[in-house]
């Protein structure tokens, strides 16, 4: 049977051959056992209901042990044979382009170079998961193949719901993951509705369908590295960056310490995923000694070399053997999954890696002891190093909310606020998102890489232009973009698709869109998929990372978020998603993203230039009432530009006046 055949065939009529699980291949880790016997019972059902009753009988106890040995329902059995890849758009069996760039880039989130747990279709983080059986992939990816331009599937948490009549400019695809009743959004909540089947996590481009590899995040984090140094005052030539974590998201991080130019030391406790960065080239080096790595490391700093360098342990290690070794480190975060510190985003020091994958799954409580343990050393660790003058950012992945619940001293001398800034507190919010700039993405749905190559060209031409008239308020972020997009040809950065990431302002953003559109049209490049992460100016409301630097007590809030899905769904995004989760934890932020197809039409160029005005618009305005300065100033010069734009601006407040109560 044909590629095509298999995707319009969705759940086969005749069960495929049971598979062999798969040793060479990176797997989630077994999840808690949590649910009763009932609930059980209640999984089984679940799961058969996507199969005909004939095939009950036979499938009831191979899912019976999945659940029991995994802890999830995954339908191993029912993995396509078909290599996992983006195939180019031209590929796919399709009614509607739109629907053919969907399966492009739900095939990318599965592509193995690019997922984490590809056979569990998790894509990174740990948990964040693009379906949650192979049953929802191939039923998902049939209706996609059958869908008009006047249709809409509507997904809940990785289940196809069905196709409803539409229209035209209504999102062919509309995306909600793990949107909980609030008082059922804690950690273990997630463990047993995922369980039973009917949630999944999202993470924010895992389960929208935007992921594009370890790219997604290397540019983010070069900017951070770059203006980590900057806030400090150093050049990052021969200095010293410590972080920890290899995985789909923070495996970005060596490629990034290159780019900017410093010693990066990237701690990794999973030998397998080491491994595949190493052999992707997005680290240098591989050490598994501690002693050879201060040798290594002292060198470097010598030679002022630029190098990444993976160390295969615990980062709690590299922390405590810094400090007595006396290696200055400069700067310092952790990038590990602390959202999800129960269920494989953290591993605690002193326990091999696979006896604490048994524990976790086996002892979850001595396992939860022993990370909260872990946690402590690690703020000792730090504490020490920053006496001596580190710059210790949070990466925004719940490094310190979790330490502060294991009881680690990192709180600040009023007992509320942390030690420690959010990377976006210090760096990216008031540099980048106050004044519109977040991590545009575009695909070249031909597969070709001369399309990206050309879409690089077009991208930079564009941006050089604007800045001739930009205002010297955004002069640095437009010469960080420029140099960006200049080197990443030679810094080999796709990994699956042929995409590429910039952070870039509305009106960058959308005459990039529009310099794209009129490309296709006069038929130089093929179609283009565009989006952005979720971690983005108007996306996110996370009160630790996307939000924390928003002072007026609003932080907690998730009006930005529900606002931004819906006003992307009306004024003609492709696709759009809604998640409970994020990068920061399941009941800790809201955070909504979109895809969006370029096919050289009037109606691309129409849907363009409203949808991505309003997605950075709104945040810009509501970090304005917040009195964020740079959101001020960048809204007064949005709304000069377009005389439909009315934005309510703040009064400030006379501190003295405050005082004196």
């Amino acid at each position: 049977m044909s590629f095509q055949d298999q995707i319009k065939e969705g759940i086969p009529k005749n069960l495929p051959q049971p598979k062999p699980y798969d040793n060479s291949i990176n797997h989630a880790p077994k999840r808690k056992d949590i649910l009763s016997n009932d609930e059980k019972k209640l999984a089984l059902k679940n799961a058969l209901r996507y199969f005909d009753k004939s095939h009950h009988s036979e499938l009831i106890s191979e899912f019976k042990n999945e659940l029991e040995t995994y802890g999830r329902i995954y339908m191993y059995r029912f993995r396509p044979d078909y290599k996992m890849y983006a195939r180019p758009i031209a590929e796919y069996p399709a009614k509607s382009q739109q629907a053919a760039a969907i399966m492009l880039m739900i095939q990318n989130n599965l592509d193995y170079a690019v997922a984490q747990h590809p056979h569990e279709l998790i894509t990174y983080g740990g948990n964040g998961g693009v379906f949650s059986n192979w049953a929802q992939y191939r039923l998902t990816m049939k209706y996609l193949s059958e869908m008009n331009d006047e249709q809409t599937l509507v997904m809940y948490s990785g289940h196809p719901m069905g196709l409803f009549p539409s229209h035209k400019d209504a999102p062919r695809v509309v995306v909600t993951n793990g949107m909980m009743i609030p008082n059922y959004s804690k950690p273990d909540d997630w463990e047993k509705f995922n369980a039973l089947g009917v949630t999944q996590y999202g993470q924010m481009t895992a389960g929208s369908y935007m992921y594009i590899g370890p790219q997604g995040i290397v540019h983010g984090t070069t900017i951070t590295v770059l203006n980590g140094f900057r806030k400090i005052k150093k050049e990052p030539k021969g200095h010293l960056f410590v972080t920890s974590g290899l995985g789909g998201m923070s495996g970005a991080q060596p490629k990034a310490g290159n780019i900017a130019g410093c010693i990066t030391v990237c701690a990794e406790v999973n030998p397998k995923i080491t491994q595949v960065r190493l052999d992707q080239g997005w680290i240098d080096e591989k050490i598994t000694d501690l002693d050879e790595l201060v040798t290594r490391v002292n060198k470097a700093k010598a030679e002022k070399e630029t190098v990444s360098i993976a160390y295969l342990g615990n980062v709690v290690d590299v922390w405590e053997k810094f400090d007595t070794a006396n290696i200055h480190i400069d700067l310092g975060s952790d990038q590990t999954s602390l959202h999800n510190p129960w269920a494989g985003g953290y591993y605690p020091a002193d326990i091999s890696f696979e006896d604490a994958n048994d524990m976790m799954a086996n002892n979850p409580i001595l396992f939860k002891e022993k990370v909260q343990e872990t946690l402590r050393r690690h703020a000792i660790a730090i504490n020490k190093h920053t006496a001596k003058g580190t710059y210790f950012f949070d990466y925004g992945n719940a490094f310190l909310l979790e330490a502060s619940r294991a009881g680690a001293d990192i709180m600040a001398d009023n007992g509320i606020d942390f030690k420690y800034p959010s990377y976006v507190q210090d760096i990216m919010g008031p540099m980048c998102f106050d004044y519109g700039f977040g991590p545009f993405r575009w695909v070249c749905a031909s597969g070709k890489p001369e399309d990206l190559v050309k879409t690089d060209e077009i991208a930079c031409k564009v941006l050089e232009k604007i800045m001739l008239n930009s205002p010297q308020d955004i002069q640095q972020q437009m010469a960080d973009n420029i140099q960006w997009i200049k080197g990443a040809q030679e810094n080999k950065l796709v990994v699956g698709s042929q995409a590429r990431i910039l952070y870039a302002d509305a009106e960058g953003r959308m005459k990039i869109a529009e310099a794209f559109n009129n490309a296709i049209k006069d038929g130089q490049i093929g179609s283009v998929i565009l989006g952005r992460d979720h971690h983005d100016v108007s996306g996110t409301d996370s009160p630790y990372r996307e939000t924390s630097n928003i002072y007026d007590g609003s932080r907690f809030t998730a009006d930005m978020a529900i606002h931004n899905v819906i006003g992307d769904s009306f004024r003609g995004a492709t696709w759009v998603s809604i998640h409970n989760g994020g990068g920061v934890g399941w009941g800790e932020v809201i955070n909504g993203g979109f895809g969006m197809v370029l096919d050289g039409s009037k109606d691309a160029e129409r849907r363009l230039k409203s949808m991505l005005f309003w997605d950075v618009n709104n945040g810009i305005a509501r970090r304005n009432w917040a009195r964020n300065e740079g959101a001020i100033f960048a809204i007064k010069r949005a709304m000069a530009e377009e005389p439909n734009l009315k934005v309510t601006l703040p009064n400030t407040v006379d501190d003295d006046l405050l005082d004196s109560l």
